[in-house]
């Protein structure tokens, strides 16, 4: 079967965002699931490496997967807004995303910047099926969201991450609340270099 992508400009809290749909090439689509990209003011955009990958994994496991490019980015209008507009622009997307497929559950997925908005929105947001933080900037993000959050919660970290170091990482871990998980993946750097392979299947392997 064929790969099935659809384009879309989907209205935005301040103009249209511009995304991309994807099903699963093998079967119909069980979980409907958005991913958000890294930081708009360093180059990420939706067609990031390890966006792509976090899609692909999903889409392995049976979901429908909308990429999007935050406000600023591509074709996606306005400016960005340091955190708190983007989050607005993610949660119009998911909107656009339950609206398609009403009888689904979904998730909510991220890398690094996105995954800062997708722990944010999901928490607020409360019945995601999973929110899956990839690269969370331990170092930098403020976490104390976390410790009231009881959306189920996955962490994928590289071994070798500036923005996160293993010690940084894993004592914030200890204070988020259940449910959640944390998967380590050796890696080069932040962006995974040398394991994006790995990073799909761990991806996979969440359930």
């Amino acid at each position: 079967m064929a790969r099935r992508i659809e384009s879309h400009l989907i209205d935005g809290p301040v103009g249209t965002l511009e995304a991309q749909l994807e099903e699963p090439e093998d079967r119909p689509p069980t979980e409907a699931a958005l991913v958000c990209h890294p930081h708009p003011l360093y180059g990420g955009t939706m067609h990031n490496k390890v966006v792509y990958r976090i899609a692909r994994g999903l889409r392995r496991r049976g979901s429908a997967v909308l990429r999007f490019n935050f406000r600023g980015v591509g074709r996606s209008q306005g400016q960005h807004a340091y955190g708190a507009g983007e989050i607005d622009d993610a949660r119009a997307a998911i909107d656009w995303l339950r609206a398609r497929y009403p009888d689904m559950p979904y998730s909510l997925a991220g890398f690094s910047f996105g995954s800062q908005v997708i722990l944010r929105l999901g928490c607020l947001l409360g019945n995601p099926v999973r929110l899956i933080a990839v690269g969370f900037p331990a170092k930098t993000a403020p976490g104390e969201f976390l410790r009231a959050c009881i959306v189920p919660k996955s962490f994928i970290a590289s071994t070798h991450d500036l923005h996160a170091p293993r010690e940084r990482m894993e004592e914030l871990y200890m204070e988020i609340a259940e449910p959640k998980r944390l998967v380590w993946i050796e890696a080069q750097d932040h962006f995974f270099q040398g394991a994006l392979d790995r990073l799909e299947e761990a991806v996979l392997g969440l359930g």
